[in-house]
């Protein structure tokens, strides 16, 4: 169970820094700049050094994420208690469950009739 928690923990880890390393990438396509002859580069990390390492990152967290999201669906699958102790989930049942039977009507309640009392003349 805690194994459980801790991959969680763990993925949305990865998820955050999935997110902030694709969004530091600059794009494919470049900015205005680079089309008329200014390409010089406004990154922190050089002109191809960044892009290098960012591209690197991405795919390690990535690989990283897709390894983390397999893990928890194959533990949640199963249930959160089968992979510490080694034993196999409940089976599933292959046979339909048979509808549970129709609640019979309950007969009207009957009250017991009591005279009213004489209005006072």
């Amino acid at each position: 169970m805690v194994l459980y928690y801790l991959l969680t923990t763990f993925y949305v880890f990865v998820c955050f820094v999935l997110l902030m390393v694709i969004l530091l990438q600059q794009g494919k396509g470049g900015d205005m700049a680079s089309a008329f002859g200014g390409g010089s580069s406004q990154t922190a990390f050089g002109a191809r050094g960044g892009a290098t390492l960012l591209t690197k990152m991405t795919t390690v967290f990535a690989v990283l994420f897709m390894l983390a999201a397999l893990a928890l669906a194959i533990i949640g699958q199963r249930g959160p208690g089968s992979l510490v102790s080694g034993t196999a989930g409940p089976p599933p049942s292959t046979a339909p469950r048979a509808p549970a039977p129709a609640p019979s009507p309950a007969p009207p309640a009957s009250t017991p009739a009591t005279p009213s009392p004489a209005p006072p003349k």
